[in-house]
């Protein structure tokens, strides 16, 4: 009896470990979770601009403000040339040849990256390293889909990025150095087994084994990485580093730069591959993979340090310069899209998002 006890008091104690667990790591929680005590303060936002969609004029240029399901093409087009990678757009019903031809014709080699033209969070995010795995993707994925050039700059970084439409100066609100989900090779161990290890990896083994499944039972020699997810998303199992002490005059300066030349960006974040923070500050050997608008998380809250109620503080702040932007944008004549334009937008993107996300769990 005594020994019977003493089990369930051990089991009662190993329960409540968990559940402090999840309770302190807000960060791996849902979404939707931490989210959910702050909704009555967009619903403020709503009812005093009179506007379920007030955040549309927040960026004039890109759909839907940025907030989700805007095109990437859009995006593209409005940034230089020489500011991203060599891009282009495969429709499911385009031959692979006519996409390698493309991919020639504009010096696009393997490996290369494809993502779906409407996305994110990482959803159909994958490194193409030859024509076979090229040709499986193209066969497998519903939507239309961009091949990008994979750039081989070492550092990807996150920059959010914030300027009032009156203002000639903006700034620099989160700075992260973003690093993509892997594991360390030991020479003993599988990848399933360093999978199963990893304390962010092992909650994905059934994602990562359908991604990796030629690779499962490989052993990864001492000192390899191997990389698990090349979309650098917290969802994903990113981890972050904060880089808030390198923000400063030379680096908004920069930024300052690049969003009045897209010409009416006024709220978002930009992912970053560069050589060094340095060079990146000096406006030299980087580029940008794509920028996010009004949608984009203030993200540099998540692995480094961040309290929950610090990290309310700063999605509230975001959330005030949101609101602010889309104001003044209103007063100026552009007004916030009708109810039943946004409704209509929303169920599509959302039939769209589903579509994509049950291709994602399929596609190796």
């Amino acid at each position: 009896m005594i020994f019977v006890l003493q089990h369930l008091i051990l089991q009662i104690k190993e329960e409540l470990k968990k559940i402090i667990h999840k309770i302190t790591h807000w960060e791996a929680w849902p979404f939707k979770l931490i989210y959910a005590p702050l909704v009555p303060v967009w619903f403020s936002y709503m009812i005093r601009s009179g506007s379920v969609w007030f955040f549309t004029p927040s960026n004039p240029k890109l759909t839907f403000g940025g907030m989700e399901g805007e095109p990437k093409k859009e995006m593209y087009d409005l940034l230089p040339k020489h500011l991203y990678p060599a891009t282009f757009n495969v429709l499911p019903s385009d031959s692979i040849d006519e996409v390698l031809k493309e991919a020639a014709s504009r010096n696009i080699f393997f490996p290369l990256i494809v993502k779906p033209e409407v996305g994110g969070q990482g959803i159909l995010f994958r490194k193409i390293d030859n024509r076979e795995q090229l040709e499986s993707y193209h066969r497998q994925v519903p939507v239309e889909y961009i091949v990008q050039q994979m750039v081989s700059y070492p550092v990807e970084l996150s920059v959010f990025y914030i300027r009032h439409p009156k203002a000639a100066k903006g700034t620099v609100t989160g700075f992260l150095h973003k690093i993509p989900l892997h594991v360390m090779g030991n020479g003993k161990d599988t990848l399933e087994q360093l999978v199963m290890q990893h304390p962010k990896a092992a909650k994905r083994v059934e994602e990562l084994q359908t991604k990796h499944k030629e690779n499962w039972q490989y052993v990864v020699p001492a000192g390899e990485k191997y990389i698990l997810s090349y979309a650098a998303n917290h969802n994903r199992g990113a981890h972050f580093v904060d880089l808030k002490e390198h923000i400063d005059e030379k680096l908004v300066s920069v930024f300052d730069e690049i969003s009045h030349g897209i010409n009416d960006f006024f709220y978002g974040r930009y992912d970053i591959m560069c050589k060094n923070v340095e060079s990146l500050k000096n406006g030299k050997d980087f580029t940008i993979l794509e920028y996010n608008g009004c949608g984009a998380e203030p993200n540099h809250f998540y692995d480094t340090g961040y309290t929950l109620l610090n990290a309310y503080r700063e999605i509230l702040k975001h959330w005030k310069a949101l609101y602010n932007i889309s104001k003044y944008n209103a007063s100026q004549g552009i007004k916030p899209w009708s109810f039943r334009k946004g409704v209509r937008f929303m169920n599509e993107t959302k039939a769209l998002y589903k579509l994509m996300r049950e291709a994602d769990q399929k596609i190796s």
